[in-house]
């Protein structure tokens, strides 16, 4: 997919006048938080208030957010209305959302649906998943397919059936295939950027004011393994 605009660190996939989607790269945080970094919204804030001489303050809503060491789509709403009917779309499952990943080993399946329930455990920031429904667990669900298989790693294609905190990290590792560089998650060792490989690759949805269909890819870090796929 072309890319709109590179300044700034900021790659943008796509722009109108009620959402601006970016392609996050590794160590970006989507939204403020107690660390005091910088986030990505604010960065996009400048973006549009440089770009379009906008005075005072710019709108942005945040309509989702990716792991700080996942790479990838994340959308923005310009407008209120956007930003409600955007929420509105993911909270009820109407996008088709794709990610890859890159993990080290081979799935017992080359392709399969995985069924888990997902306990969160607030004091570590992890999911845990579970072959059966235990107390405050969430379902969680997925489609999965090998797309390359590489020297010593396996590229996988993933489908979002649901959208639960660390879904995807979770899910493989508990397949026993964690994603390269997540330690949290049970691989050997981290990426030297502190990332993991963990892609959001492409999202389909109907745009939320004029309806059209949309479809996003975003290009993939450049790195010696996601060059090879």
């Amino acid at each position: 997919m072309k890319i709109l605009s590179d300044k700034n660190n900021l790659q943008i996939l796509h722009e109108d006048n009620h959402i601006i989607v970016v392609n996050k790269r590794v160590g970006d945080l989507v939204q403020g938080d107690k660390t005091g970094d910088k986030p990505l919204s604010e960065v996009v804030k400048e973006y549009i208030k440089d770009k379009y001489n906008k005075p005072g303050e710019v709108f942005l809503g945040v309509v989702h957010r990716l792991d700080r060491p996942t790479t990838g789509i994340v959308v923005f709403a310009r407008t209120s209305k956007a930003l409600s009917r955007m929420n509105e779309l993911f909270s009820n499952r109407e996008t088709q959302k794709t990610y890859w990943a890159i993990v080290k080993n081979k799935p017992q399946n080359p392709e399969d649906k995985l069924i888990h329930y997902l306990k969160r455990n607030e004091k570590n920031n992890t999911s845990k998943a579970h072959s059966k429904e235990v107390p405050d667990s969430k379902l969680a669900s997925l489609d999965y397919k090998i797309i390359k298989e590489l020297d010593n790693y396996f590229a996988l294609e993933i489908n979002l059936q649901t959208g639960r905190h660390h879904q995807i990290r979770a899910q493989l590792s508990a397949i026993g295939c964690p994603i390269k560089g997540d330690l949290k998650y049970g691989f050997d060792r981290s990426n030297p950027d502190g990332g993991i490989h963990l892609h959001a690759r492409k999202l389909v949805f109907i745009h939320p004011v004029s309806k059209e269909n949309i479809e996003i890819v975003a290009p993939v870090p450049y790195d010696v393994i996601w060059n090879a796929i």
